[in-house]
């Protein structure tokens, strides 16, 4: 086996050849590997914020970037296991061309018995392509689309229901008697002029930190346009990220401006600027993130901009708004330690107010090639107070398209999450992933237990109504990796998940076949 410095060597030879600006495609089967390659005490690689960068990340036997070394005869065989579907290249011009895809079949066994809604199956159809492309050394594009149809599990149906949206995947037009229609796209323009500099103008989704979840900015909401700046010192001792974003509401009808009685007015937004500092010391390195979400609308309309949304500088517009003001601001550390080079332990701890006790947090580890190769352990457990993440605005909360922005759980919550993977000649993947939460929900108008990020009330309620649950979640899959380049997959699993107390609607048996391209996270498991 190699040891890190030569993979360090080698990446370094690879990256300065290819000089690849495309983000690598935010999806935890693509991240193991480079996790992995993290977890080298040696390593210099900024994790803590992703997507990264293919030209500053560690794709040394990545999925997606890793030769194949299977034996195909014929054109057909290599373009299904071993290459993009069109692949160009001249001079310094690559591009390729993928379909994407989601094909599920799976029945619910506890909808079939309880809910009456003679909904024999359940099905995922969804259909897209994939576009990535390098003009040169310097700047890349990819862009991606998703036309979908489903018919979800009863709980996943009433979450999308009561919020207007399928998670991190768009809104819903319902069609049929359960059936759901939906579509979202993603895509950037990257511009490296200089190895220190990257700049992104796009439509997508980011993640601060090295877990599964994050407490500071998760990937489960929908796409928002973002305009990014990163930096990064020769030694690759600091990064420094800046993103200028927009958040909408789009649920209650009193989200829509008045500029029109047509239904696709425009929605209630928020600027919104987002920054994060990584620094590499040693086997540790530190991120500071800071987010502000601007009001930027009010009952007199778009407000005058705000010079200090140009303020590119952590922590100074915590000092000027403050935590407590009109303007929605949360500051946070995240960190990882390399104990050996294949186990690091990682947190973060996210401040929403002190004055108010307002915080969450995270402690995890991950550990790699346990006895095996492949053979993987993901444990973490996080944490948020009641009323973090809320505001005393409606729609000031810390939250993008409906859903929280950081755990899909919203605040109020204590979560405990394990992931086991393993993987067989990087072919066959077996996974099980579970998790247990408890959490509070409001049964009457009068409750305020503080779990609704989106309720602007911040005092405590009736809370002897509110009722205390506990979740427990278990998927167990079986996969063959069809296409590395795509990551495309046959799976076969069970995912099973359970309330109490609460109605069994709220409970899922769900058992599925689906064929599937893996090119983001889907969370359904809150």
């Amino acid at each position: 086996m190699r040891s890190c410095a030569t993979t360090l060597i080698l990446c370094g030879c690879a990256c300065a050849s290819l000089g690849q600006q495309n983000d690598v495609p935010l999806n935890r089967d693509i991240y193991y590997d480079i996790d992995r390659n993290g977890a080298c005490r040696t390593s210099t690689m900024h994790t803590g914020l992703r997507p990264m960068i293919e030209s500053r990340a560690d794709l040394d036997n990545v999925m997606g970037f890793r030769p194949d070394k299977g034996r195909h005869y014929y054109l057909f065989t290599k373009k299904l296991f071993a290459e993009h579907l069109i692949n160009a290249r001249h001079g310094g011009f690559k591009l390729s061309i993928d379909p994407v895809f989601r094909f599920e079949m799976g029945r619910d066994m506890v909808e079939t018995s309880v809910a009456n809604t003679n909904q024999a199956t359940n099905n995922f159809n969804a259909r897209g392509f994939w576009i990535k492309a390098d003009l040169g050394k310097d700047v890349s594009f990819q862009t991606t689309f998703y036309e979908n149809q489903a018919v979800l599990p009863l709980y996943l149906y009433q979450y999308a229901q009561r919020t207007g949206v399928v998670p991190g995947q768009g809104r819903i037009k319902a069609f049929n008697q359960r059936g759901l229609d939906f579509a979202w796209a993603m895509g950037n323009v990257s511009w490296s002029p200089r190895r220190w500099i990257n700049v992104q103008f796009g439509n997508g989704r980011h993640f601060v930190g090295n877990g599964y979840r994050s407490v500071l900015l998760g990937d489960n909401t929908f796409p928002y346009p973002y305009l990014k700046f990163s930096f990064i010192t020769p030694d690759q001792r600091l990064q420094y990220t800046w993103i200028n974003a927009r958040f909408q509401s789009v649920n209650d009808p009193a989200d829509r401006l008045p500029t029109g009685e047509s239904a696709e007015s425009l929605f209630w937004w928020r600027r919104v600027g987002l920054k994060h500092l990584s620094v590499n010391l040693g086997p540790v390195q530190l991120g500071l993130f800071e987010a502000t979400l601007w009001r930027t609308i009010d009952s007199s309309g778009v407000r005058p901009f705000n010079a200090w949304q140009l303020n590119p500088v952590p922590v100074v517009n915590t000092l000027v708004n403050g935590f407590d003001g009109e303007h929605k601001q949360l500051i946070g550390l995240d960190a990882k330690y390399r104990i050996t080079d294949k186990f690091f332990v990682y947190g973060q701890f996210a401040l929403d107010d002190p004055a108010r006790q307002r915080y969450a947090w995270q402690a995890g580890f991950q550990w790699f090639d346990i006895l095996v190769r492949d053979l993987h352990l993901l444990a973490e457990y996080n944490s948020a107070t009641p009323f973090a993440y809320t505001s005393s605005f409606t729609r000031g909360s810390y939250s993008q398209y409906n859903e929280p922005l950081a755990s899909p759980l919203g605040a109020g919550y204590n979560e405990a999450v394990a992931i086991l993977d393993y993987g067989i000649n990087q072919t066959w993947w077996f996974r099980v992933q579970g998790s247990l939460a408890t959490f509070t929900v409001d049964t009457t108008a009068t409750t305020v237990s503080g779990g609704n990020i989106f309720d602007p009330r911040d005092a405590m309620g009736a809370d002897s109504l509110a009722v205390k649950r506990t979740r427990a979640w278990l998927d167990v899959s079986f996969a063959w990796r069809i296409n590395h380049n795509q990551n495309t997959s046959l799976s076969i699993g069970l995912s099973t998940r359970d309330v109490n107390p609460a109605p069994d609607t709220q409970n899922c048996h769900y058992l599925y076949v689906c064929l599937r391209t893996g090119l983001f996270n889907r969370y359904y498991d809150h």
